[in-house]
């Protein structure tokens, strides 16, 4: 499955990975063969940035 092009879509999918199947990002990128930078650009644009403490995008 490819990662969904919606910046928002793409935040609600990522985070509900992150928090059900994902101890981290670089779990969850390396898994969907998701390029992390790309990911946490497409993202940023939306001003959401990854929090590792809380693993997921705020």
């Amino acid at each position: 499955m490819s990662l969904p092009k919606d910046p928002v879509i793409l935040l609600s999918y990522v985070n509900t990975q992150l928090r059900d199947n994902y101890n981290s990002l670089d779990d969850f990128c390396h898994a969907q063969n998701a390029d992390e930078e790309s990911l946490r650009n497409k993202l940023k644009t939306i001003d959401y940035t990854y929090d590792a403490s809380q693993n997921q995008f705020i």
